[in-house]
């Protein structure tokens, strides 16, 4: 009897010992990988955490309304997107955006950069602190010297002054207003999303007014060329050219759409534009747009404008005035340029985007967009 159960234990033991070494051989890397996201954690702040929580909240609210068009997402592009935030990008807090690029896609695409990935590890490694000085309206003259973009003076600290930095008088800004004819923009520094931009009409304008928006550019209103006009003419189009610059200072050119505002707009605003994919090659619009819910149409709402192959006019002098501005702003390793062509045919550059940039539209639609830079393998700390 004795020996019976010392032969059971020691079965029992052996058994243990399999299974612990089976355990060691086949789930250390994953061990390695849990201790490593347990570490990342460890790491985030207060704010950290808030950002991604609310990057998650938006993503899987996405989701859910992506799922009411297009059906659940299948479980296994789950997995692999749960599996691909941890062993590559090193958290599986980076999986919800890509639930999203995958429901839209129906696949998932090895090489996607989550939104909050982007904001939290990319950002803060490659910009830094220099991306925000996008966020400066009034340093754009000196930063680029160059014409392509519609500023007309600037309003900082209390200061009024003209594109050479030259101080003005109130009074002297509203005489140069005075003669001329067009409506103006004002946007105030660090506006996003079309939030903090206001259409000044010529014969309302009122500098107190503005000044009590707070530091800003005051850009000549743009006439767009008849093509965007065709498309929405209540609002001006953005085309959105998303740059990157490598550490031998050569510019790629990684994504381009379209946006269009609504009919009700006087702008475009990120809360109700429509945007659409322009092929990198042939500068083309793509046949699918997609409204702010990444649900597919193939023509605008408002003026049944239809997308497909029609060409947007002077894009390879878009493509050229991104690549040519981004050199001069080679510590922003990737920008997003806002910029039209106007009826006279010229570029016209209304912002650029150093910081953190939207690039979730490119990487659904034309992604991976920046697979080949190593972005996944940054450090996590």
């Amino acid at each position: 009897m004795v020996a019976h159960i010392l032969h059971s234990i020691k079965k029992s033991i052996i058994t243990v010992s399999a299974a612990n070494n089976f355990f060691s051989k086949s789930n250390s890397n994953q061990l390695k990988k849990l201790q490593k996201e347990r570490s990342f954690e460890k790491s985030m702040s207060y704010l950290d955490w808030d950002y991604h929580l609310s990057n998650r909240r938006t993503a899987l609210g996405l989701l859910k309304r992506i799922e009411s068009v297009k059906g659940k997402i299948d479980n296994q592009l789950i997995k692999l997107s749960d599996e691909y935030a941890l062993d590559v990008l090193g958290w599986k807090g980076f999986a919800p955006w890509l639930y999203v690029y995958s429901a839209v896609n129906q696949e998932f695409k090895e090489g996607w950069i989550p939104a909050n990935y982007f904001g939290k590890i990319v950002v803060p490694q490659l910009k830094g602190n220099y991306g925000t000085i996008a966020d400066c309206n009034s340093l754009t003259s000196r930063l680029f010297k160059s014409s392509l973009f519609p500023d007309y003076v600037y309003y900082t600290n209390e200061v009024w002054f003209s594109r050479e930095y030259k101080v003005l008088k109130k009074s002297e800004v509203t005489e140069m207003i005075n003669k001329v004819s067009e409506n103006f923009i004002y946007k105030i520094d660090n506006s996003v999303q079309g939030k903090g931009v206001h259409i000044v009409e010529n014969n309302k304008f009122d500098i107190e007014k503005l000044q009590i928006l707070g530091n800003g550019v005051l850009q000549k209103y743009i006439n767009q060329h008849s093509f965007f006009k065709s498309m929405m003419p209540n609002s001006v189009a953005t085309l959105r050219v998303t740059s990157v610059i490598d550490d031998n200072g050569i510019v790629s050119i990684r994504a381009c759409f379209l946006r269009l505002g609504r009919s009700s707009d006087t702008h475009v605003k990120s809360a109700s534009h429509i945007r659409i994919p322009v092929n990198l090659t042939t500068g083309k619009l793509e046949k699918h747009g997609y409204s702010t819910n990444f649900i597919q149409i193939e023509s605008h709402p408002d003026t049944n404008f239809v997308f497909e192959n029609k060409q947007i006019p002077n894009f390879n002098d878009c493509i050229s005035a991104a690549q040519t501005l981004h050199k001069m702003v080679p510590f922003t390793r990737s920008v997003g340029w806002d910029m039209i062509i106007d009826s006279n045919n010229n570029v016209q550059v209304m912002e650029w985007n150093g910081s953190h940039h939207d690039i979730k539209f490119g990487e659904v639609t034309q992604g991976p967009c920046f697979s080949d830079l190593g972005w996944d393998r940054l450090p996590k700390q």
